[in-house]
C-alpha cells in the first residue's frame, strides 16, 4: 500500500478487522480539482462495498449461510468494477474538455481559428453525456443489487438454512400446572365476551378483531405497563407517525425486498408502518448524532400493519398473526464498540417484562437464515402457551450493527472528528396482543375466568379477575 494511503478499519459484527485499504485513486474532476473515486461515488449503502471488494470470499461465505448465492456477489462486484472504471474515464474526459475549452479561449483571444477545437469539444461533450448516462444506469444496478443483500451474521449465530437449529440460551419461570384441559386464548376471550373475531371479520376481514370491555382494558393495561417500565429504564417515549415514505422503509430494510409484506397507499409514496422500528430508526436519517448523546434509547407504542404474505394457513385464529396489532417497540443507537453489550441489555429488559408478568419463557438465538434481513444477531423471547403446549415468539431483539445506519445515513463524529456509522438495535418490548394471549392462557381458571397478573391490577382499575 502506498505511503499515506488510508487504512480501512471496520468493526465486523463482534470482532474487529483491520483491512489494508486500497490506495486512493485520484482522477481529475470538473473545474480542474482532483478527487478520489470514493468522493465521486458517494455512499452506496447497505453492506460496506469496500469490505465486499476487499474480502469477497469472506462475504460469500457469510452470506451463503443466509441463502445468498455467491454468484450474486460476483455479479455485484462486476457491476461495481465497471462503474468505477467509467467514473475514471468520465472524469478524465471532463478534464480534457476543460483543457480544450481553455485552448479555445486562448485561440479566440489571439484571433486565431478555433473551429477544429470547437468541433473537438462538442464531440468530447457528447461522449461525456453518453458515458454519464451509462454511469447512471450502472449506479442504479449496483444500488439495487446491494440493496437485496442481507446483513452479515455474527460468528456466534448458529448456521442454518431454515429455522431449525436455533440455540436455546436460557429458560425462566414455572409453566402453569393446570388441573384441567387448557383452552386456547381465542376461545377464552370469546367465552368471556372480551374478544370479538366474528365482527372484526365482518367489518374488515379475516385476522381483524374487536377488543371489548375488560378485553380492551387489558390490552391498554399491558401496553401502559410496558411503556412505564421502558421509560423507568431510561427509554425516551416517542409518539411517531404511523405512515412513512419509501425512503424510511428503505432505511430500515423493508424496501425494496419486502414490499409484499406491507400495506401501501395507492398512488402515493407512503406505507402503513409494519413496526415502530421504522419511524424510530428513521428519526435520525441523514443526520449526525452528537457523540455526547449516545447511546440514544427510544420506545413507542404504535399499531403495526402487516399483510402476512406467505403465512396462509398459519395461525388463522387468535391474536398471534393479525393484520393490525399493537406493539411496544424499543430502538437503540450506540457506538459500534458497545452494541453487543446493548443487545444483551435490550434482551434482559424484554425478559424483565415477562418476569414481572409471571409468564414462563425461554430465549433462543435464531439461525443465520431465520433472523431478519437486517440483523447480525437476533435473540427471540418465546412465551409459554399451555393450550398449544409450546413456546411462541413475543419479542425479537436484534443488533443490526451498521447495516441500517448505512442505509439511513446515520452517523456520529468520534473523538478524532471522523464520521462513523452508529450501530442500531431494535426489540419488541413487547408485542401487546401476544402478551394478552399469553395472559389469557396462562392465567385461565377452571371456571373460565382469567386472573389478572398482580402488576396489571393497578392498570385495570383494581380488577383482579375477568369473568363473564
Amino acid at each position: 500500500m502506498p505511503h499515506g494511503a488510508d487504512r480501512y478499519h471496520v468493526q465486523v459484527y463482534g470482532y474487529a478487522m483491520n483491512l489494508g485499504g486500497t490506495a486512493k485513486v485520484f482522477v481529475p474532476c470538473d473545474g480542474g480539482f482532483f478527487c478520489t473515486i470514493q468522493q465521486i461515488e458517494g455512499s452506496l449503502t447497505m453492506l460496506d462495498l469496500k469490505l465486499i471488494r476487499q474480502e469477497p470470499d469472506f462475504i460469500k461465505e457469510k452470506l451463503a449461510t443466509r441463502n445468498v448465492d455467491p454468484a450474486d456477489i460476483d455479479a455485484l462486484l462486476a457491476l461495481d468494477a465497471k462503474r468505477r472504471e467509467l467514473i475514471v474515464k468520465s472524469e478524465t474526459m471532463k478534464a480534457q474538455r476543460n483543457t480544450v475549452s481553455d485552448e479555445i479561449s486562448q485561440l479566440k483571444r489571439n484571433k486565431e481559428d478555433a473551429d477544429d477545437k470547437i468541433k473537438e469539444m462538442r464531440q468530447v461533450s457528447a461522449d461525456i453525456k453518453a458515458l454519464d448516462a451509462e454511469l447512471d444506469t450502472l449506479k442504479d444496478q449496483v444500488h439495487d443489487a446491494a440493496a437485496h443483500l442481507p446483513n452479515i451474521p455474527n460468528d456466534n449465530v448458529p448456521v442454518g438454512l431454515d429455522e431449525d437449529g436455533s440455540v436455546e440460551l436460557r429458560q425462566w419461570g414455572e409453566k402453569p400446572n393446570l388441573d384441567f384441559e387448557p383452552k386456547a386464548h381465542w376461545e377464552i376471550g370469546e367465552d368471556l365476551g372480551i374478544l370479538d373475531f366474528e365482527r372484526g371479520a365482518k367489518v374488515s376481514g379475516s385476522r381483524y378483531l374487536y377488543y371489548m370491555g375488560l378485553g380492551a382494558r387489558l390490552e391498554r393495561a399491558v401496553y401502559n405497563f410496558f411503556l412505564d417500565q421502558n421509560t423507568e429504564a431510561g427509554f425516551t417515549e416517542v409518539l411517531p407517525p404511523y405512515i412513512v415514505n419509501d425512503d424510511s422503509m428503505y432505511g430500515t430494510g423493508q424496501f425494496p425486498k419486502f414490499k409484499e409484506d406491507v400495506y401501501q397507499l395507492r398512488d402515493e409514496d407512503m406505507t402503513l408502518i409494519p413496526t415502530a422500528e421504522v419511524p424510530l430508526v428513521n428519526y435520525y436519517r441523514n443526520e449526525v448524532i452528537p457523540e455526547e448523546k449516545l447511546p440514544v434509547w427510544f420506545t413507542a407504542l404504535t399499531p403495526a400493519f402487516r399483510s402476512e404474505a406467505g403465512s396462509a394457513g398459519r395461525d388463522t385464529r387468535g391474536l398471534i398473526r393479525l393484520h393490525q396489532f399493537n406493539k411496544v417497540e424499543m430502538v437503540k443507537f450506540c457506538k459500534p464498540e458497545n452494541s453487543w453489550d446493548e443487545l444483551e441489555a435490550l434482551t434482559k429488559h424484554a425478559e424483565m417484562l415477562l418476569q414481572k408478568l409471571g409468564l414462563a419463557y425461554h430465549v433462543i438465538t435464531l439461525t443465520t437464515s431465520d433472523m431478519s434481513f437486517t440483523a447480525a444477531m437476533t435473540h427471540d423471547l418465546e412465551v409459554w402457551f399451555p393450550n398449544q403446549n409450546t413456546y411462541r415468539e413475543i419479542s425479537s431483539c436484534s443488533n443490526t450493527t451498521d447495516f441500517q445506519a448505512r442505509r439511513a445515513h446515520i452517523q456520529y463524529r468520534d473523538d478524532k472528528g471522523k464520521l462513523q456509522y452508529v450501530h442500531a438495535l431494535n426489540g419488541s418490548g413487547l408485542a401487546v396482543g401476544r402478551a394478552v394471549a399469553a395472559i389469557l392462557e396462562n392465567y385461565q381458571n377452571a371456571d373460565g375466568s382469567v386472573t389478572v397478573p398482580d402488576v396489571l391490577v393497578p392498570y385495570m382499575g383494581g380488577v383482579t379477575r375477568i369473568t363473564k
